[in-house]
């Protein structure tokens, strides 16, 4: 094995660069075997490093201390324009951009900016660029570079109108998040223009990935810079945000989505549409004969008609099947007429019993539930349900509670939109089944219950209206939860448990809270957890009144 090892490391090194630089960068990815190999080459890094530091730090401060009196005197006139420009912006006057160009235009490189507009953002862009470069060396050079520049620029007035034009760009165009510090590391030396280069491409960086953050979170996609994403990472992340807005205009055509202020919301007909979606996925992964092991026979009265039959008996809902009915006499009796019927004749279609029901599943919250992947399958079982309800048991009544440190009520209509808490630690199942049992109390007729899905046991509770989180849990936060399914047997509302783990915390509160409401448990993974609910909620809606078994 050693051998094997050795071997893998030889032809490793077999295979560096020639050049210096190339060997360098290679081996920081290498596993050394030795110790002390690794501490020597750490400090070659180290060394290398410095020597960069230093080289740039020398372009820079020659830079500086090579300015001529005449080029800070006209550097002073052209600050001193320029604020003036600035003020009669903002005094809502329209500036001579023209002619201070003419006079300083040769000061801003070979791509001068076409309106005042531009060179505001140019320069803030060069000041973030500057700040972040600063920010970037140690603190022994950027101390030295500072003290060189307040001597180099000594003349009062000069400070201070570089102190003013910065209060006036920040006010114009603020630079927001663009003064990061951006640490050097690698061999290869940079100058001035160089490493000014590099701010500005880290900054691009940063920019791009704030306007994905913003459209991701409802911002406009329109916002982010097509010109800059493909600079960044080629011409096919410019396809594909094209093609995510051509995207947009197929749904907006299609009745899904529409504008919102600055973004998009769904329609009600895209939140039924993804409902309707996330319905026929689950019910795809189920078994043809799912159903069947869920039919339980119970004699009743009432009911729907369904499309069989089967002979009258007393007691039964008298939906006459006339064709059956004749045809029952005409087997009796022969073709002819008159048609003589008799009690044995008729024939009625069997009745379901179809029970009305108010739901409110809990939907855990907490991070853990997208850490290990639940989540998703969670908010799909949620949706599927809810499209489940309002497309095919309308008289019952769907409500979904959210729960992490506090729980919340959760509309249908936002429930595309639901994201897990991040920020927040608790499970607190006490809020929860507060407000299930606050919801369900306004139903006083026919089934309630509570589908409780989550992959943890309870965290957190509710004490004079904040929650207080320990984990392992506390005992006060188990009493308190148990205290709630208490309240909730006395009131009739059944908990059926659907956990996503099984740890020995978890399982010891779920069988408590098992013996307390009579609910059942399931134990399941979040690929099977649509199945369990949507088939044992069709399973307990209809129930056979009559002849199961033919």
């Amino acid at each position: 094995m050693l051998r094997n090892i050795a071997n893998r490391k030889q032809e490793f090194l077999e295979e560096l660069p020639e050049d210096t630089a190339g060997q360098v960068r290679r081996l920081q990815d290498y596993e050394f075997m030795d110790p002390e190999a690794q501490e020597k080459f750490n400090e070659l890094v180290e060394s290398l490093r410095q020597a960069m530091m230093n080289t740039f730090f020398k372009d820079l401060s020659e830079q500086i201390a090579n300015m001529s009196p005449e080029d800070l005197e006209r550097m002073k006139n052209m600050t001193r324009d320029l604020n003036q420009m600035l003020q009669d912006k903002m005094a809502g006057n329209e500036p001579d951009f023209d002619s201070f160009m003419q006079q300083y235009g040769d000061l801003f490189g070979d791509n001068p900016p076409q309106s005042l507009d531009e060179l505001i953002a140019q320069m803030q862009q060069q000041m973030g660029q500057m700040q972040s470069l600063l920010g970037s060396l140690p603190g022994d050079m950027r101390q030295q570079l500072q003290d060189l520049l307040s001597d180099k620029i000594g003349d009062p007035e000069l400070q201070q109108g570089l102190n003013e034009l910065a209060q006036n760009l920040e006010y114009l165009f603020p630079m927001r998040d663009q003064r990061n510090q951006y640490p050097f590391r690698g061999e290869e030396q940079l100058d001035l223009d160089a490493a000014m280069e590099l701010m500005r491409h880290m900054q691009s960086i940063d920019e791009v990935e704030r306007q994905l953050e913003r459209t991701q979170y409802g911002g406009e996609i329109d916002d982010i810079d097509a010109d800059q994403l493909e600079e960044l990472l080629g011409p096919e992340a410019r396809e594909t945000l094209d093609e995510l807005r051509k995207f947009l205009e197929i749904l907006e055509e299609a009745g899904y989505i529409r504008k919102k202020g600055s973004g998009w919301e769904l329609t009600p007909r895209g939140t039924r549409k993804i409902g309707q979606r996330a319905l026929v996925e689950l019910y795809a992964q189920l078994k043809a004969d799912s159903f069947g092991k869920h039919e339980v026979a119970e004699n009743g009265f009432g009911g729907e008609r369904t499309d069989d039959t089967k002979l009258y008996e007393f007691g039964d809902p008298f939906h006459l099947d006339i064709k059956r009915t004749i045809m029952n006499s005409l087997h009796r009796e022969g073709v002819g007429t008159p048609i003589n019927l008799k009690p044995d004749d008729f024939e009625v279609a069997r009745s379901e019993l179809v029970t009305q029901t108010a739901t409110v599943i809990m939907l855990d919250l907490s991070w853990s539930m997208a850490l290990r992947g639940s989540f998703q399958a969670a908010k799909k079982v949620a949706l599927a349900l809810n499209n489940l309800i309002s497309s095919q048991f309308q008289r019952d009544s769907l409500y979904i509670v959210g729960f992490s440190a506090y729980a919340r009520e959760l509309k249908a209509e936002d429930l595309p939109y639901v994201r897990w808490d991040e920020s927040v630690l608790g499970t607190n199942m006490h809020h929860a089944l507060m407000i299930a049992e606050r919801m369900l109390a306004k139903h006083t007729q026919g089934t309630r219950q509570i589908i409780m899905i989550s992959d943890g046991e309870p965290t957190a509770h509710l004490e004079r209206g904040r929650s207080y989180f320990a984990y392992p849990p506390s005992p006060i936060t188990i009493r308190e939860t148990l205290k709630a399914v208490k309240r909730c047997t006395r009131k009739n509302i059944t908990i059926n448990t659907f956990m996503l783990d099984r740890n020995h915390y978890l399982k010891e509160f779920v069988n408590q809270v098992a013996r307390i409401n009579k609910g059942r448990v399931f134990y399941t993974t979040p690929d099977k957890l649509g199945e369990y609910i949507l088939v044992d909620y069709v399973a307990q809606k209809r129930k056979h009144l009559t002849g199961i078994a033919g």
